[in-house]
């Protein structure tokens, strides 16, 4: 385990588990709890030993969204602990950490095991996969108070839902269940509750097997293909596919 005062991280048979820490306030989001989990993405990513991460949350809750307290805090711009390091929304886990993830060389999957709202939501999308308890409530909840979703969210929210149910789920911010959002691909599958860690180790050992180089190329390739035409994405993996014969010769 590290020492780090909001999230916990430890490493275990090539897998990193990045664990918000926040539990008597289901894990609601406070910009020192974001600069750890920065701080420990970009361990991972750097360390050899690790690879695949897994993201989950501590008790009952994944994230709550914001903290509100921490929130209305910047906002009156009155209380000194708050304003410690960068204000609220200017920092890099909200500002740099959903590009690294995109561009992340190791798998990321997210194992949502309570209730994950706002920013709770915003901060699983980039993440490779998704997967989350049975029963959990999920929202994108950010117009309810007045603000607008961040960390690339109107990019990637769209993708993976399409821009009707996108719209749709920002416009009334209605929470639903963990099982609608299987349905509608915000996650990629739900689990029994006991089952979820269990679950995420599993379909992350079986990544961890693979060469590391081989997952950060087959990464790359499918976002640049999911944006460009077929015969360019083609063309992408035979280059791709070149590289990869050319280091392992090498």
């Amino acid at each position: 385990m590290s020492d780090y005062e909001h999230i916990l991280y430890d490493v275990f048979d090539a897998i990193a588990t990045i664990t918000l820490n926040r539990p008597d306030k289901l894990n609601a989001y406070i910009t020192p709890m974001g600069d750890e989990a920065v701080d420990a993405f970009r361990k991972a990513r750097d360390d050899d030993a690790v690879r695949a991460i897994i993201l989950t949350g501590a008790g009952r809750g994944f994230c709550a969204g914001v903290d509100l307290d921490h929130l209305k805090a910047h906002q009156a711009g009155g209380n000194a602990a708050a304003n410690k390091g960068p204000k609220l929304g200017e920092e890099d886990f909200l500002k740099k950490l959903p590009l690294e993830l995109i561009e992340f060389p190791k798998p990321v999957i997210a194992a949502v095991n309570g209730a994950a709202i706002g920013v709770g939501i915003t901060m699983i999308l980039p993440c490779d996969i998704r997967i989350a308890a049975a029963g959990v409530k999920m929202g994108v909840t950010f117009t309810q108070l007045g603000i607008l979703p961040g960390l690339g969210s109107t990019h990637l929210l769209p993708r993976l839902v399409g821009r009707a149910k996108a719209l749709e789920l920002v416009l009334t911010a209605r929470v639903i269940l963990s099982e609608e959002a299987a349905e509608i691909g915000l996650v990629n599958r739900v689990v029994p509750a006991d089952d979820l860690l269990k679950e995420a180790r599993a379909m992350a050992a079986m990544m961890a097997e693979k060469r590391p180089e081989v997952l950060a190329a087959a990464k790359r390739v499918l976002e640049y293909g999911e944006t460009h035409s077929m015969e360019e994405s083609m063309r992408n993996e035979e280059r791709a596919s070149g590289e990869l014969r050319k280091a392992r010769q090498g």
